[in-house]
C-alpha cells in the first residue's frame, strides 16, 4: 500500500501542462513529466471490438504512445502491474450542463412582445453567439462523481434557448486548469424547442412557434449570408459561422425528435438529437430520420399498485412504458439506429450505472454499450482523440476489477489526459465472502461484503444475529461485536490481517481485556450467482409494442380489404338517395360498386342485413389530436402549422372512430386574429403522424374575430389589437403588406423570404382558403368586407351563431357555414344562438356543417346533425348531409369523402340503426378500405387490456416484493383542447 501512495504521489508531483507554457509561475519550480508509464499483463479494450489479453498500455505526456501484447518498454519507465484487471477507455458524455450555472428565469407581470436586444437577432430565444466558455467554470466535485460513473469527457453547453450556442468537450483531468482540459471549445451548436429563462419575450409560445422560428431564421441566415441585409446581426453570423460544427438538438421524446428532424431536412441539416427514451415506439420512423441520437437512460420505477382502487386508474400505457422502456437501448442497436449514452435527465447520476445494467439486462449487448459510451460519442463529436486506446489518443482509461458492465466489478481508477483519480485503492485485498470461527467455545459465522469500499458484516452464532461494526484499510481488518451471551455491555474486537484474501488472522479482545488468537478461512467468495443463467426472470418479458402504443392499438398495422357489404340501407348523399337493401363492394381503397346482388370473388362478405351504410363524418373544426393548438405571441401567427404537431397517438382518435368520423379539420385557435395553417386529416389509427395528413391537401388557415382574439378575458392584454376596431385593421395591415411582398416577389427583385407573408400571399392569390371562428353579426361583415377589398373570398365561418342574421349576405358573398347545434350562452358574444340557425342558414342557400371544436361532441356528430331535423324541420338526408358531404365541400375534398359514391374514397360506417338514431353505434368505420374501429374487436380488446393490465399490475407488485423502488400512482388527465386552450406542447 505504501507503494502504491508513492507511485501516485511521484505521479502527481510531476503532472503538469503537456507541451510549451506560455504564462508565468508564481507557484515555484515547474517539473513536467516527461517519463512514460506502462501498465502490463491486464485485459485492454482497444476500442469495443479490439481486446488484448495480457497487453501493455504505454503512455507519456497524457497521450497513447503503445498499446499491444508486445510493446519496447524504455528504461526508467514506471510500471504497473494490473495481473487479474482490466483497462477500458474512459467514458463520453455528449449531453452534459456541466460546469454550467443555467440563468434564474425572467419574472414579470408585463408581457413582453419585441426583442429586448438590438444588433441581434429579432428573437431573444435565438442565441447562437452565445459561447458557454463564457460562463463555464469547472467543477471538480462535479468530476468526481462523474470519474466515479467511468466518464472521463464531457461536452457541456449552456441549456438556455432556442438556439442555445455552441458548447465545449472538456476532459474531466481535476489536475489541470482549463487550458488543459479544454479539447474543443466550440464543439457543437445546440438547439432545442425550448425559449430561454433569461427573457419574457412572449413569442413563441407553442411548439409549432418554435419550430416556425427556427425556420425563418434559417432562411433569414441564407439571406444574411449572402449580403443583402442593410443593418448588421450578430446572432446571424453567429449562426452562419457555426454550421460547419455538429449540430445537436434536444428533442426529449418521439414526437419531438421527428419534428426536430423534418426542420432540419428542411434546410438539408442533418441534427444529432436527444432522445426521450421512447423511440422504440416508432422505431422504423425513427430510423427513417438518418439521425443519430443521444440517449437517456432515465427509467421509471414501477408504480405501487397494492391499492386496487388507485390502480385503476393508471393507463394500460403508463404501465407499459415501465416494462418496456428499459428494452429502448437494444431495440435501437437491432435497428442500426446510432446512438450515444448520457446521463441527461437522471435525478441523480448515480443511477446512471444501475439504469446502464438494466438495459444490458433487457437485451443490450455489453459491445454496444461500451460503443455507446466511447467510440459512437467521439465519432459524432467528430475527434479521433478520444473514444479509444489507440496510438496517439489522450490517456483516458478505466482501470476495473473485470467486466465493467457487471454489477461486482469495481472502477479503480479513472486515468483522464494521463492524470489518476483514484476511486478504490486497487491493491487492497478483496476479503468478501462467507467465514466460520470459533471463540471461547462459540461458534461463529461472519459474512462480508463490499469490503473494499463500504464494508458491511453480518454476524451469527447459533441462533442469534450479533451487531457487528466493521473496517477494512491496508489488509487489515477489524470487527467488534457484542458476546453472545452479554447485556449489551461487553464486546469481542478483532484486529486480522490477510496476505491472500481468503484467510483472516490476528488477535481477538475478549471483554476482560485477555487477547487470544483469531484465525477465519472464507468458505465461500461471497459473490451471488447469476440467477438469469439457471432461472430465468420472468419478469424480462417485453411488453407487445401496438400502433399506436397504448390500448386499442394494432398488434399489426392493418391493410386494406375488398369488402362486400350486403343489402344496407345505404345514405348515397347523392342524387339516388336513400337505397335500401343494396350492396357496396369496397376494393383497393376505394368505392368500387353500389348495387343489388353485387359479388366479387375474394372479398369479405358482411351481412349488413337492417344495418345502414354512410360516408364518413367529417369534421370541420376540431381540436383533438395536437399536441398545441395556439400559437399566440404574435397577433398575426401564419407561419405555423398545424401539421407540425399532429399527435398520433391521441386516444381520441379512436373514440372518434367510434362514433364514425374518418375526416377531421384540426384548426388552430382563437388566440389571435390572424392564426395558424391548418391541418386536414384521415383517422388511421395506428399510422405515424406524417401519413394522417392528406394527399394533395387543401391550403386552409385559421383566422378569429371577437372576445377571444381582442382578449377580454384576459389579464394581460397588452397586445394589440383590444378592440373590434383594431382587429380590422389588423387584416387591413397584414394583407396591404402581404400585396406589396407579393408584387416584389413577382417583380424578380431580391426579396427575403417571409414565411408568413409567403402564406398571406397565398389568400390573396386565392390558393388558401380562410376558416374564421365568428360569432357577432358586425364583425361577419366587416371581415367579408375586408375580403372583397382584396378580391378573395372568405371560404367558411365557423361557429357563426348569429349567422342567420347574415344568411343572405353569406350566400352572396360564397362563404360556408359551420355552426353548432345547439350551444350558447356560455359567452356574452353567443347569447343571440339560436337552435334554428344552421337551418335558417341553409334555407338561405349557405353550405352549412356541423362541427364539434370539442373531443367530446365529435364523437357523436350523427346526433347533433339529428337536432336540424327537430330544430327547423329540416330533412333526415340533408341533415345527415351536414356533418358528411357539406363538410367535405367547405374543405374541398367532396371529390374524395363525403357520399357513397363510385371512385371516391373508401371511408364508409356501418351503423347498427338509422344514423341520426341515438340508438345507433357504429359497427365499423373504414378508411379506404382498412377497418380501423370495429366494435366486435372493440369488446375483445376491453378483455385484452384488462388482462394484460392484471399481468403488469403483478409484475409491479414483484419488483416491490423485491425491494425495488416503486413511485406513486398520480392522477392524469388529458386535457381537451378547443379554440382558447393555452397548452402550448414544450417542455420547459
Amino acid at each position: 500500500m505504501i507503494k502504491v501512495h508513492l507511485r501516485l504521489l511521484m505521479l502527481l508531483c510531476s503532472f503538469s501542462l503537456f507541451g510549451q507554457d506560455y504564462f508565468p509561475s508564481n507557484s515555484g519550480v515547474i517539473a513536467n513529466n516527461t517519463n512514460y508509464t506502462a501498465f502490463t499483463n491486464a485485459k485492454i479494450y482497444v476500442s469495443p471490438t479490439e481486446i488484448i489479453n495480457n497487453g501493455i498500455l504505454l503512455i507519456k505526456e497524457g497521450k497513447v504512445v503503445g498499446v499491444g501484447k508486445s510493446v519496447n518498454i524504455p528504461k526508467n519507465t514506471t510500471t504497473v502491474d494490473l495481473t487479474g484487471k482490466t483497462i477500458y477507455p474512459s467514458f463520453i458524455d455528449m449531453f452534459t450542463e456541466f460546469g454550467v450555472k443555467t440563468p434564474e428565469r425572467v419574472r414579470s407581470n408585463v408581457r413582453q412582445y419585441e426583442a429586448s436586444r438590438s444588433g441581434f437577432y429579432w428573437n431573444d430565444h435565438v442565441m447562437p453567439e452565445q459561447e458557454v466558455m463564457t460562463s463555464f467554470k469547472y467543477n471538480s466535485k462535479e468530476a468526481s462523481e462523474m470519474h466515479k460513473l467511468g466518464f472521463g469527457v464531457v461536452n457541456t453547453h449552456m441549456p438556455d434557448g432556442i438556439v442555445r450556442g455552441t458548447g465545449a468537450l472538456i476532459a474531466l483531468n481535476n489536475g489541470a486548469d482549463n487550458s488543459m482540459r479544454i479539447i474543443d471549445g466550440q464543439s457543437a451548436q445546440y438547439l432545442s424547442f425550448s425559449k430561454s429563462v433569461t427573457s419574457a419575450q412572449q413569442y413563441p409560445q407553442s411548439i409549432m412557434g418554435s419550430m416556425a422560428l427556427l425556420r425563418q431564421m434559417y432562411s433569414d441566415a441564407d439571406w444574411y449570408a449572402d449580403g443583402n441585409s442593410d443593418t448588421k446581426d450578430l446572432s446571424l453570423e453567429a449562426l452562419n459561422r457555426n454550421k460547419n460544427l455538429v449540430q445537436i438538438f434536444s428533442a426529449g421524446s418521439r414526437a419531438n425528435l421527428l419534428r426536430a428532424d423534418k426542420v432540419g431536412d428542411a434546410y438539408n441539416i442533418q441534427y444529432t438529437i436527444l432522445g426521450g427514451g421512447d423511440e422504440y415506439e416508432r422505431i422504423s420512423e425513427v430510423k427513417s430520420t438518418n439521425a443519430a441520437l443521444i440517449l437517456p437512460i432515465d427509467f421509471q420505477a414501477a408504480y405501487d399498485v397494492e391499492n386496487p382502487f388507485l390502480a385503476s386508474t393508471l393507463s394500460l400505457s403508463d404501465m407499459r412504458s415501465w416494462n418496456q422502456e428499459p428494452y429502448n437501448p437494444k431495440l435501437l442497436a437491432e435497428n442500426g439506429i446510432t446512438f450515444a449514452l448520457t446521463t441527461h435527465g437522471l435525478k441523480s447520476k448515480k443511477t446512471f450505472i444501475s439504469n446502464l445494467m438494466m438495459a444490458i439486462e433487457h437485451g443490450l449487448s455489453k459491445e454496444d454499450a461500451l460503443a455507446a459510451l466511447t467510440t459512437v460519442p467521439a465519432k459524432l463529436l467528430g475527434k479521433s482523440n478520444i473514444g479509444t486506446l489507440k496510438t496517439g489518443s489522450y490517456a483516458n482509461f478505466l482501470i476495473t476489477s473485470g467486466d465493467v458492465f457487471e454489477k461486482d466489478s469495481k472502477i479503480f481508477e479513472n486515468w483522464v489526459q494521463g492524470y489518476p483519480h483514484v476511486i478504490e485503492n486497487m491493491n487492497v485485498k478483496d476479503i468478501d465472502g462467507d467465514y466460520s470461527f470459533n471463540l471461547a467455545g462459540d461458534a461463529y459465522k461472519l459474512s462480508i461484503s463490499n469490503s473494499t469500499s463500504k464494508p458491511k458484516a453480518e454476524l451469527e452464532s447459533g441462533e442469534r444475529s450479533l451487531g457487528a461494526k466493521i473496517s477494512y484499510d491496508d489488509d487489515w481488518m477489524t470487527l467488534t461485536f457484542r458476546t453472545k451471551d452479554s447485556t449489551n455491555t461487553e464486546y469481542i474486537r478483532i484486529a486480522a490481517n490477510t496476505t491472500d484474501g481468503k484467510t483472516l488472522k490476528g488477535k481477538a479482545t475478549m471483554p476482560n481485556g485477555n487477547s487470544t488468537n483469531f484465525s477465519a478461512t472464507k468458505s465461500t467468495d461471497g459473490k451471488k450467482k447469476d440467477k438469469k443463467k439457471d432461472n430465468p426472470d420472468d419478469s424480462k418479458t417485453m411488453s407487445p409494442i401496438t400502433y399506436p402504443n397504448l390500448a386499442y392499438g394494432f398488434d399489426e398495422k392493418p391493410k386494406s380489404e375488398t369488402l362486400l357489404f350486403k343489402n344496407a340501407t345505404i345514405w348515397t348523399n347523392e342524387s339516388e338517395g336513400v337505397l335500401e337493401n343494396t350492396d357496396v363492394l369496397i376494393k383497393d381503397g376505394k368505392i368500387s360498386k353500389v348495387g343489388k346482388d353485387l359479388s366479387s370473388g375474394g372479398a369479405k362478405v358482411i351481412d349488413a342485413t337492417g344495418k345502414h351504410i354512410t360516408a364518413g363524418i367529417v369534421d370541420e373544426h376540431s381540436h383533438i389530436a395536437a399536441s398545441s393548438i395556439n400559437e399566440g405571441g404574435h397577433n398575426s401567427s401564419a407561419e405555423v402549422s398545424i401539421e407540425d404537431v399532429v399527435e398520433d397517438d391521441d386516444i381520441n382518435i379512436y373514440r372518434n372512430l367510434s362514433g364514425g368520423v374518418t375526416s377531421i379539420q384540426i384548426l388552430h385557435g382563437s388566440a389571435n386574429p390572424i392564426g395558424g395553417r391548418s391541418a386536414i386529416i384521415k383517422l388511421k389509427w395506428g399510422e405515424p403522424a406524417k401519413n394522417l395528413i392528406y394527399d394533395n391537401s387543401p391550403k386552409f388557415i385559421k383566422f378569429a374575430l371577437g372576445e377571444n382574439v381582442k382578449q377580454s378575458r384576459s389579464q394581460f392584454n397588452a397586445r394589440f389589437p383590444q378592440s373590434r376596431m383594431g382587429v380590422e385593421q389588423v387584416f387591413m395591415d397584414y394583407f396591404s403588406r402581404a400585396k406589396a411582398y407579393d408584387a416584389l416577389k413577382k417583380s424578380g427583385k431580391p426579396y427575403r423570404k417571409d414565411i408568413e407573408m409567403e402564406v398571406l400571399a397565398e389568400i390573396l392569390n386565392k390558393e388558401r382558403f380562410i376558416s374564421c371562428h365568428s360569432y357577432v353579426q358586425s364583425e361577419i361583415n366587416m371581415l367579408m368586407k375586408v375580403a372583397e377589398k382584396f378580391d378573395f373570398n372568405i371560404n367558411t365561418f365557423t361557429h357563426i351563431l348569429e349567422g342567420y342574421k347574415v344568411a343572405d349576405k353569406m350566400v352572396e358573398h360564397g362563404v360556408g357555414g359551420s355552426t353548432f347545434s345547439d350551444w350558447w350562452a356560455y359567452k356574452f358574444e353567443v347569447n343571440d344562438a339560436i337552435p334554428y340557425n344552421a337551418t335558417i342558414m341553409h334555407n338561405a342557400g349557405v353550405t352549412v356543417a356541423i362541427n364539434s371544436d370539442d373531443a367530446e361532441m365529435s364523437r357523436r356528430l350523427n346526433q347533433e346533425a339529428a337536432k336540424s331535423v327537430k330544430y327547423g324541420g329540416l330533412s333526415e338526408e340533408e341533415a345527415l348531409k351536414f356533418v358528411t358531404l357539406n363538410p367535405a365541400k367547405l374543405l374541398h375534398i367532396d371529390d374524395r369523402v363525403g357520399s357513397i359514391k363510385v371512385g371516391k374514397d373508401a371511408d364508409v360506417v356501418l351503423w347498427s340503426d338509422h344514423p341520426l338514431s341515438i340508438y345507433a353505434k357504429a359497427e365499423k368505420t373504414i378508411i379506404e378500405g382498412v377497418t380501423y374501429f370495429d366494435l366486435e374487436r372493440d369488446k375483445q380488446l376491453r378483455e385484452a387490456i384488462k388482462k394484460e393490465k392484471s399481468e403488469l399490475t403483478n409484475l409491479m407488485l414483484q419488483a416491490k416484493n423485491k425491494g425495488l423502488k416503486t413511485q406513486p400512482i398520480k392522477k392524469k388527465e388529458k386535457e381537451l383542447l378547443h379554440c382558447d386552450s393555452t397548452n402550448s406542447g414544450l417542455t420547459d
